[in-house]
């Protein structure tokens, strides 16, 4: 069920505020259309209460003959109008409290004119009166056709039907159509709810994306500042909560750069004071006569600079000013292979072109060349191979070693970690090679990959963003 929910902020805010709209709406459209309901009620109540007034008054000194004929003029279909000796509405008892309440005031307004009882009654539409379909023709103007369309409405809706006895028992019977409540949704409303919801969900976009926009671009910086230290900070503007954002970013990158400048100074100055006695240390064997213990000496010495190179390489990469470069990765691979006579190509008769990425050159060869001598040392032979898909550069590198175990391949990307456990550095390397590596394929937007083969060996692949 989680998989079908949405899984970002801007989505979530979204669907609340179409929710919310939606509710709204909804609701609106119901207290619209009840407060219809009850307005009508109220001016059908009067409508009825006018018209008795004047049909009594017309009526009230006119003798019982002159009222038929009067009623049987202002006769019709919709506004039924009788007198009788009998009344249509024969309950005395009210339907409700506003039917009752109504008598009351028809009796006491038309006292006056020798009305003594009033009884009014709610009856259901008959249906029986002409529909729509008569208003359709090519000569009928609009007014004319919304006049038809209502009085077939009218003529089709419930209605009040009053009875008024006057001093000498004879009753006015008429009827008075209920206003009929059209729909809240129309046809022709509809297009215009449609346009105002779509353009409240338009503006809510909007406004998300200028809402989140700080977000992705802190996002943004972050994401430069893991590939680029040395990015430029990010602006400090927005929002309150955004600016502490962007300053605590800032500050972090700061106390970051702080830290490496310090690696830096550190590295230089061990390079520094550990050459100058290697130094002297070579040059007072030379002075010793040719023995064991010289030899001895003169490879241990020969450690120590290596071990002293290679600390200084992985302390000072991060912070190399060296510009980046177009670089042919075919021909810079060749280049670097070519001194290891156990390192081959898979695909050295079709060599393919294109393979131009972007990196620090110094740097990417002391990625690939400890790729390489990796495989060399560790898998005697060293099986390499190029080519491109989906905009990425890859370099594979099969040796014919014995592999690494599958819960240690992830961790010998760690500093100073060695599978091979004796401290031969001929055998065992100082543990720094892959982290290097790794470090330098990532600053250059690409990755390294490491995974056993099913033939044997060690799998090594070098993924780089291809150049635009």
């Amino acid at each position: 069920m989680r998989r079908f929910l949405p899984q970002t902020l801007p989505v979530w805010v979204l669907l609340i505020v179409i929710a919310g709209l939606l509710i709204s709406q909804v609701a609106t459209l119901y207290i619209v259309s009840r407060d219809r309901a009850v307005a009508n009620d109220v001016v059908d109540l009067y409508r009825l209460n006018d018209r008795a007034f004047s049909l009594v008054q017309l009526m009230s000194n006119a003798t019982p003959e002159e009222r038929k004929a009067t009623a049987a003029g202002l006769f019709n279909a919709t506004y039924a109008l009788t007198v009788s000796d009998t009344p249509a509405v024969t309950s005395s008892i009210a339907g409700d409290d506003e039917l009752a309440e109504l008598e009351d005031i028809l009796v006491g307004r038309l006292s006056k004119f020798g009305v003594t009882d009033a009884r009014v009654r709610r009856d259901p539409a008959t249906r029986e009166a002409d529909d729509a379909s008569t208003v359709s023709g090519p000569d009928i103007g609009q007014v004319e056709r919304d006049l038809l369309v209502l009085a077939a409405d009218f003529a089709q809706s419930d209605k009040l039907t009053a009875s008024l006895r006057f001093a000498d028992g004879q009753w006015l019977n008429f009827t008075e159509p209920i206003t009929p409540v059209g729909p809240i949704l129309s046809f022709d409303s509809l297009p215009l709810y449609s346009l105002i919801a779509g353009l409240v969900v338009i503006m809510s976009i909007w406004s998300l994306r200028r809402l989140t926009a700080p977000y992705r671009m802190m996002e943004t910086a972050v994401n430069r500042i893991g590939k680029d230290l040395k990015s430029p900070p990010i602006a400090e503007s927005g929002s309150r909560e955004v600016q502490a954002a962007a300053r605590a970013i800032n500050a972090m990158q700061k106390r970051l750069r702080e830290y490496v400048e310090d690696r830096e100074h550190l590295a230089a100055a061990l390079a520094h004071d550990l050459r100058t006695p290697m130094t002297r240390m070579r040059l007072r064997l030379e002075l010793l006569r040719k023995s064991a213990v010289r030899e001895a000496l003169a490879h241990d010495l020969a450690d120590v600079e290596s071990i002293a190179s290679s600390v200084i390489d992985f302390a000072t990469f991060e912070v190399n000013e060296e510009k980046t470069e177009l670089i042919d990765f075919w021909s810079f691979v060749e280049s670097i292979a070519d001194p290891y006579p156990e390192v081959s190509f898979d695909n050295d008769d079709t060599r393919s072109r294109g393979l131009i990425c972007i990196a620090r050159p110094v740097a990417l060869r002391r990625c690939v060349t400890n790729l390489v001598q990796n495989a060399v040392t560790y898998g005697k032979k060293a099986h390499l191979s190029l080519h491109r898909s989906d905009g990425t550069i890859t370099l594979t590198i099969r040796d014919e070693g014995p592999g690494i175990p599958q819960a240690q391949i992830d961790a010998v990307f760690g500093s100073f970690v060695r599978l091979e456990q004796s401290r031969n550095r001929q055998t065992g390397g100082l543990g720094l090679g892959l982290t290097i590596a790794r470090n330098i394929a990532r600053a250059a937007g690409g990755e390294i990959r490491l995974s056993n083969h099913p033939d044997g060996g060690l799998l090594t692949e070098l993924r780089l963003p291809l150049a635009a």
